[in-house]
């Protein structure tokens, strides 16, 4: 056992054994005993402060009291069934209430014995309970793991539970871990970095986090591992940016050329934005540098990315190259293809569209062109990374909403030539600060925080059930006025889950209200082919229906400027960041705009919060910030498919000045010493050379 390692198989450890390594390996990913160490409390609680059940009320946090178990029985039938036990000390009785693991936790407590118990109080039909409580058995002569007055609380599963592994079995195995591993455990970090922060040591972080002395033990231990996470993300992203520039060659654009040009002076129907203009300039620099440019582009809804992302196009073919856009959905890739041969008028360059309904004989004919050059721009789905799809001389790549794409289909279009093309990618969702110093931490990155003049504000406002008559009259005077409306649903048809107002119910009442043949009405959902979606989002298109009635389907993609309201049904069902998108399809024209969320009368704190957010800004980036808030990066634009959010102890909602701080030391540090060639960064030198970083299209995710 001496020759145990960080590597070495979680199997191996004292007091685990194959069944508990199996129940490690399946429920939290531990398999070896470094990743057991990488496993950290989420909270510790304070052991020497105990309360009494008198003086227990449910708006504590939680409460710990040291008291006799009793009366255990188990109450009512099937799905309803549930294990009840009384708790009592000196000053009262509390109940304990379990739901899950009846059998097993009914022949486990032992009734009369003294037990200390933590958890959430709360209160129903005036009875106080704790449901689901951490318990341990009282024993006042047993020597206690670790400190008392810090005690570590680890995340269980009831499979876990099971095997004795809730936070007092996870702690003995972090204390068998640490016996034999604690004088083994290298540094991590150069010397000047430590110093520079005043930094623990990481042997005494990895202990003092498990089995802290005191808070000032535990807070110290608590930054260094949040700077180290952070620090180690930023350095392979660094190093990544840092080999793209210098290894992969790009073409040069070296010229703004006549269709540029002529876009730019006679064809372009607004003038663009500062912010439009400083996004151009950055991507011709780029462009111009003979490496290859990687930029991410993030503006808000309606911030004018496609014409953007058209001139960038454009001074591709000026030089000799074609170009591609690469969208999510067909809606969105049409959409993209009708604006952008409006936007070009004729002459200027030629277009296609490929999806996965474009016709056998229209597919040919866009196979040729491209391969003979006579093609310059073509504007796709998924299609376009068929490998029948081959390009004479692809020099610039746009992916729109890019995190909808898996990483091997952006990667066949990187290899679409010999020399990579320039990649440009776009979203629509804004980026928290933080989020994007991680997930794009690799990236050039361009935002533009401009709409275009003349745009008004969007007016939001919340609606209870209760008010749908004040949804139907603003409805009827937009109507009146010549202008159209969005309805959204979150379900097509009734879930018995969830007790939501769904499409079909939805429609007939809206048929009632605004009846035919003086109001028509679209329908596009998920489930329809793409054939019935476009015919029904053309008749919207046209003004031959002043109603839409859909799902999420309509999120993006889709610029119908008279649209001038968006009801969004059971609003606090959505996320923030999709509640905005949707808002974005309205104010697209010059005339007020408005967005109204219905929602049921009951609302959960953090969906009370998202709507609240939602009336008081309009403002994309803080609507991300507040998004990061509840959510997590996780859930946050497909970024769970990233290993580089894989964090075991930083978070980006609350660990801003961390991770700035984390950044800002590794740009200096390549900046003082580019290759890492200095002695006292041969620890960094190694742990790139063991993460074998070469930029590869992966890293964008």
């Amino acid at each position: 056992m001496a020759n145990l390692t960080t590597i070495t198989p979680i199997d191996y450890l004292k007091g685990v054994g194959t069944q508990k390594a199996d129940v490690l390996k399946k429920e939290l990913a531990i398999f070896t005993i470094g990743d057991l160490l990488q496993y950290y409390p989420f909270r510790y609680i304070d052991r020497t402060q105990f309360h009494k059940i008198k003086d227990i009320h449910p708006d504590m946090i939680g409460a710990q009291v040291l008291g006799r178990l009793s009366h255990i029985k188990e109450v009512g039938q099937k799905r309803g069934k549930r294990l009840v036990a009384q708790f009592r000390d000196e000053t009262g009785v509390i109940e304990l209430v379990w739901f899950q693991s009846i059998t097993w936790l009914r022949k486990g407590l032992k009734e009369g014995a003294a037990y200390i118990i933590y958890g959430k109080p709360s209160s129903f039909n005036g009875q106080l309970s704790i449901t689901h409580p951490e318990m341990e058995l009282y024993q006042s002569q047993e020597k206690k793991i670790g400190n008392l007055t810090m005690q570590p609380v680890y995340s269980s599963t009831e499979k876990l539970k099971k095997f004795s592994l809730e936070t007092r079995g996870i702690q003995k195995l972090q204390q068998s871990a640490l016996e034999l591993l604690y004088n083994g455990l290298q540094e991590t970090m150069p010397e000047h970095i430590i110093a520079d922060h005043n930094l623990m040591s990481h042997q005494k972080a990895v202990l003092a986090i498990h089995f802290p002395q005191s808070v000032q033990d535990l807070n110290a231990a608590i930054q260094r591992l949040k700077f180290e996470e952070l620090f180690f993300i930023q350095l392979r992203l660094l190093h990544n940016k840092q080999l793209n520039t210098s290894k992969y060659k790009g073409h040069r654009f070296d010229k703004v050329g006549e269709k540029f040009n002529t876009f730019f002076q006679e064809r372009i129907p607004f003038p663009l934005t500062n912010a439009q203009k400083r996004v151009i300039k950055e991507i011709r620099l780029d462009t111009n540098t003979g490496a290859q440019m990687n930029r991410l582009v993030q503006g808000d809804v309606g911030s004018g990315k496609t014409v953007v992302a058209l001139m960038s196009m454009l001074l591709a073919i000026d030089n000799g190259y074609q170009a591609c856009m690469m969208a999510p959905t067909e809606i969105l890739a049409q959409q993209h293809y009708a604006g952008i041969r409006e936007l070009l008028g004729e002459g200027l360059a030629s277009v296609k569209l490929l999806t996965g309904s474009t016709g056998a004989k229209e597919r040919r004919l866009i196979h040729q062109e491209l391969e003979e050059g006579s093609l310059d721009i073509l504007i796709g789905t998924h299609a376009l990374i068929e490998d029948k799809v081959k390009f004479k001389n692809i020099g610039f790549v746009v992916i729109d909403e890019q995190h909808r794409f898996g990483v091997e289909q952006r990667a066949k279009l990187w290899r679409k030539n010999v020399i990579p093309p320039h990649m440009l990618v776009m979203t629509a969702t804004p980026i928290p600060r933080t989020l994007a110093m991680t997930m794009y931490g690799d990236l050039d990155i361009s935002v533009i925080d401009e709409l275009p003049a003349g745009r008004k504000p969007i007016k939001t406002v919340h609606f209870f059930e209760n008010q749908r008559l004040r949804s139907f009259g603003l409805m009827r005077e937009e109507i009146a006025k010549g202008r159209q409306i969005y309805l959204v649903y979150p379900l097509i048809k009734e879930s018995e889950k969830m007790d939501l107002l769904y499409l079909e119910a939805g429609l007939e009442n809206l048929q009632r209200e605004f009846p035919a043949p003086k109001y028509h009405i679209s329908i596009v959902h998920g489930k329809m082919s793409v054939k019935e979606k476009d015919f029904e989002m053309q008749r919207f298109i046209k003004g031959e229906t002043q109603i839409m009635v859909a799902t999420t389907v309509i999120e993006v993609g889709v610029n119908v400027p008279n649209a001038s309201v968006m009801i969004i049904e059971n609003s606090e069902r959505f996320g923030l960041s999709q509640l905005h998108q949707l808002r974005g399809r309205v104010g697209r024209g010059a005339e007020q705009s408005y967005c109204i969320l219905m929602s049921s009368n009951k609302l959960s704190k953090e969906g009370r919060t998202r709507l609240e957010t939602m009336v008081r800004t309009n403002d994309g980036f803080e609507i991300a910030e507040v998004d990061l808030e509840l959510r997590g990066p996780g859930d946050i634009s497909g970024t769970q498919q990233s290993g580089v959010l894989d964090m075991k102890i930083a978070n980006l909602a609350s660990d801003q000045a961390i991770l700035t701080r984390a950044r800002q030391t590794v740009i200096q540090l390549f900046k003082e010493d580019p290759q890492l060639l200095e002695h006292k960064n041969q620890l960094l030198k190694l742990f790139l050379h063991r993460q074998n970083s070469g930029i590869t299209w992966d890293k964008i995710s």
